[in-house]
């Protein structure tokens, strides 16, 4: 894969990410917050590849996240090559159910389920357009 900001393919966005010093700890294992950096890259350049950008205009402020459940693994280390999948599970209202799991060689290392909203400039919920909705229909 050499698409700067990933591809999506059969429903599926994947990026890849290489792993710098900077994103490790004193064991040199990824530090934990630095998952959720990699899959925020993953929902940006999906989004941004779907034609869809944070700031949409029109009084939307954009999307924020609302819920994350994760599980940490295993570890990814110095200069390994991970790849990032997000897949929408579920759209409706102002809500969208995104799936993501980070992989080294095909194996999870991290995977969350994230909530996020889409949000006018008050912060309050703004349905989704029948446009997004297409995009992000799943099943």
């Amino acid at each position: 894969m050499t698409e700067l900001a990933g591809a999506v393919r059969d429903g599926v966005h994947r990026l890849q990410v290489r792993v710098y010093y900077e994103d490790t700890d004193f064991s040199g294992a990824v530090y934990h917050a630095n998952y959720l950096k990699f899959c925020e890259r993953g929902r940006s350049d999906c989004l941004r590849l779907l034609g869809i950008t944070h700031h949409e205009g029109g009084g939307m402020a954009g999307f924020v996240v609302r819920r994350v459940s994760c599980e940490f693994l295993k570890p990814a280390t110095i200069d390994d090559l991970l790849t990032v999948e997000t897949r929408f599970i579920e759209a409706k209202g102002a809500r969208i159910e995104i799936d993501q799991r980070v992989l080294r060689d095909g194996l999870a290392l991290f995977t969350a389920l994230i909530t996020v909203a889409l949000v006018d400039r008050k912060g309050r919920p703004n349905r989704l357009t029948q446009d997004m909705l297409r995009v992000f229909k799943v099943g």
